[in-house]
């Protein structure tokens, strides 16, 4: 199974009223592992960088004016994601990015179903506790000693490490059944694809036929005695 782990940074809060995407960080797994392949873009949003956002992702005008617009990287963009699932922390905002330069753009957008939101996972595992991408990292004890500021990239690649952790570390298939998936609310069972049939234990005649040549080359055999 294929998944995209990503990551985005923004001139603000809010899409609609005009801030724009100016990074994006996407990393690849495969079977929840790790396949080496990331995408990782600059963008120029083409307005002012907020002074609040630029001091959590250190990125501002100058640095990005000459990077390329969404519309350059969208193809790009999009061939890498492809229709696989997207493993987001806090995915309605990024989700929201997104979808809006889609639309500018004329392009169809990316369906909510597609998302896997860590965020909401780590809410139903812990609840009450901070679920922040920091906060998961120091439960986990992943390093993130490098995230001085927030980026992109960086933020994709310890997301897929939680991601790992939430889904129950290394072994994944040893977690509680009643334990919340990242595929469905707490307590769904979910049938993985691929499950061999059970094999029928009836002898079979030939297997019956050497079990009793087999006998006769043993004095008084146990299991001719019991008949």
């Amino acid at each position: 199974m294929r998944e995209i782990v990503l990551d985005t940074e923004t001139t603000g809060l809010d899409p609609v009223n005009g801030d724009r995407l100016v990074e994006i960080g996407c990393v690849e797994l495969v079977n929840h592992v790790a396949t080496g392949r990331a995408l990782h873009l600059y963008i120029n949003p083409e307005r002012p960088m907020s002074p609040e956002a630029e001091a959590v992702h250190g990125l501002g005008d100058d640095f990005l004016a000459d990077k390329p617009l969404f519309a350059d990287v969208v193809e790009e963009f999009l061939a890498f994601v492809g229709d696989d699932p997207l493993v987001i922390h806090n995915a309605a905002f990024d989700m929201g990015f997104l979808n809006m330069e889609l639309r500018r753009l004329g392009r169809p957008a990316i369906a909510d179903r597609r998302a896997v939101d860590t965020l909401k996972i780590a809410r139903r595992r812990f609840p009450g506790a901070q679920a922040s991408l920091d906060a998961l990292c120091r439960r986990y004890g992943i390093d993130n000693s490098n995230r001085v500021k927030h980026g992109a990239l960086l933020d994709a690649e310890l997301l897929a490490e939680v991601y790992l952790e939430l889904r129950g570390g290394r072994q994944p298939g040893l977690t509680l059944a009643g334990d919340a998936s990242a595929e469905g609310e707490a307590g769904e069972i979910v049938v993985p694809e691929g499950v061999r049939p059970p094999r029928p234990h009836a002898p079979s005649a030939a297997e019956l036929a050497a079990h009793e040549a087999f006998l006769d080359k043993l004095s008084d055999p146990l299991w001719r005695a019991a008949d």
